[in-house]
């Protein structure tokens, strides 16, 4: 399913978005995670710079490595699976029930759309 331009467009962008504000999450939860400061410091830092670590590595898209599809799915399985878990943490249960789903839908359109644009060789 080839999305048309404006909606490619803007599915990018939801893309983006998501992947920052999974950031962003995971950096809060780092900092709610524990008492001490330098440790808050430390999880607030650690855990949105390993997120974007491994999706630099393995799912951007000039990824250092390039892995087949199914690779690239779980490394954004990972990521906004571990944002979502940590919104639960931090006892927001419906944002990870929403940020889950958008991320689940803007990742299969995305996915569709691209597996059609190799089909049509663009």
């Amino acid at each position: 399913m080839k999305l048309p331009t404006p909606l490619h467009v803007l599915n990018e962008g939801l893309a983006f978005l998501l992947e920052l504000a999974a950031l962003a999450v995971l950096a809060w939860w780092g900092w709610e995670g524990a008492e001490n400061v330098a440790l808050r410091l430390l999880l607030a830092v650690a855990a949105p710079a390993l997120a974007a670590l491994v999706w630099g590595l393995f799912a951007a898209p000039r990824a250092r490595f390039r892995v087949p599809l199914a690779g690239v799915l779980c490394v954004k399985a990972l990521v906004f699976g571990a944002a979502a878990l940590a919104l639960l943490d931090l006892g927001r249960p419906v944002w990870a029930l929403s940020f889950a789903a958008v991320a689940l839908v803007n990742t299969a359109l995305a996915t569709a759309d691209r597996r059609a644009a190799m089909h049509r060789g663009a």
